[in-house]
Parts: C-alpha cells; sequence; structure tokens
C-alpha cells in the first residue's frame, strides 16, 4: 500500500516562504510521477505543480510560476518550494503520486492515483 505523508505547513504573513516535503512510503516511488494540489474552503481541489519520475520535468500552474519550485529527492521525498506567499495561496496542500511514469505531467487530478491527507498553509496580509 502507497502512503503519503506532508509536512511543512503552518502561517505565515505574506511575503514569507514556507517549504513542504512529501514522504512516500513504497519501494518503488522513485519511479512515480509526483504533483502537489491545494484546496481552498468552498472551493475545488486545483493543481499547483507536478515533477517526472527523474526530476527532469517540471510542470507548473500559472498561478504559482516563478513563486513556487517543486524538487524531488530519491528517497523519495517530493518539496514545495513556496516563496512570495499571498493570502490567496491559503489552502490545504495535499501531496500526489502515480506509478504511471511513462505518461506525459498533467494538471488533470485524474491522472493521480495516490493522495496524502493534507498540511494546511495559512497567509495573512
Amino acid at each position: 500500500q502507497v502512503q503519503l505523508v506532508e509536512s511543512g505547513g503552518g502561517s505565515v504573513q505574506a511575503g514569507a516562504s514556507l517549504r513542504l516535503s512529501c514522504v512516500v512510503s513504497s519501494s518503488t516511488a522513485s519511479t512515480y510521477r509526483m504533483g502537489w494540489f491545494r484546496q481552498a474552503p468552498g472551493k475545488e481541489r486545483e493543481f499547483v505543480a507536478a515533477i517526472s519520475w527523474n526530476g527532469g520535468d517540471t510542470f507548473y500552474a500559472d498561478s504559482v510560476k516563478g513563486r513556487f519550485t517543486i524538487s524531488r529527492e530519491s528517497t523519495p521525498t517530493v518539496y514545495l518550494q513556496m516563496d512570495s506567499l499571498k493570502p490567496e495561496d491559503t489552502a490545504v496542500y495535499y501531496c500526489a503520486a502515480d506509478r504511471r511514469s511513462w505518461r506525459p505531467l498533467s494538471s488533470n487530478r485524474e491522472e493521480f492515483a495516490y493522495w496524502g491527507q493534507g498540511t494546511q498553509v495559512t497567509v495573512s496580509s
């Protein structure tokens, strides 16, 4: 069974930075596509960023491009470095994974089979 555990959320002021981490408990997780999504109160879960199995390809939502950076280690752990945070970044952030590494990166939630429980990020103005 694949489990994803996120950490690193918190409450910060606008302009600050946070780094989220996601540890994947699977012996083959180093071959998974990985992604981050977020869900604000009363809104649909939305795509934030994704990274290929080898880290060679990344994909970002327009709303975070240039401010957020997704990266990964072979441990396997995936990170989301969030800089210049804005109040509109406030949400629960979810880590997602999928073993179909041959498929292109996608912002579609249906492309990710495994999900973490989420970590809260709150940005105040």
